[in-house]
């Protein structure tokens, strides 16, 4: 478990902020990639002095919306069937289309905002604001606000988390094996109801 752990801290500093707006796309788009482990270690790196905290920030949020922009237009231009009908290959079901969907219908446009700061919610929320054809500049407001606070958050959590070095691996320990049980338990729920269908 260290050696991911390093890996991780090693990997967000080679990449740099580069690196940060790219796993933050990719976890604001399709594929679910958790921010957790992207936005902590950059804070910590930050702590180390190693990156600017706030162009952290920054391109952490640029990278979310970029993510969340690629979910609006694939929903705006394919629609809800072909998101359906392709998005089982990233175990995206109906049923979670339809979840999203709910929610989006029972708060309307700020649910952009708001479940910026759901997880699994994050990722999909832009998909029924693209279907629904929501505004661009609105969505983007909305978007931008909620995932500032999210990124905002974790890196502030990994910059002051940096003061005890023991504790952020301890903490970042929790993260991965909680992740890696979830995408595990997630797999098999996938193949299950693959087999009962």
């Amino acid at each position: 478990m260290q050696t991911i752990i390093d890996f991780i801290l090693e990997s967000v500093g080679d990449l740099g902020y580069f690196g940060i707006f790219v796993m933050m796309l990719l976890e604001s788009s399709f594929i679910p990639f958790p921010s957790e482990i992207v936005m902590i270690p950059a804070g910590y790196l930050a702590h180390k002095g190693e990156i600017n905290f706030f162009l952290a920030i920054f391109f952490g949020i640029l990278g979310s919306l970029s993510g969340a922009l690629i979910n609006y237009f694939l929903a705006l231009y394919f629609g809800r069937e072909i998101l359906i009908k392709y998005g089982k290959y990233f175990f995206f079901q109906e049923s979670t289309m339809k979840k999203i969907e709910a929610f989006f219908t029972k708060h309307g446009n700020i649910s952009t905002f708001s479940g910026r700061l759901i997880p699994v919610v994050r990722q999909y929320i832009s998909l029924p604001a693209g279907i629904g054809k929501m505004n661009l500049p609105l969505f983007c407001f909305y978007t931008l606000l909620g995932a500032g606070i999210w990124v905002i958050i974790l890196t502030t959590l990994g910059y002051f988390l940096g003061q005890n070095e023991e504790l952020l691996k301890q903490y970042l320990h929790f993260i991965i094996l909680s992740i890696l049980v979830l995408v595990g338990f997630g797999i098999l729920i996938y193949i299950y109801k693959q087999k009962k269908s």
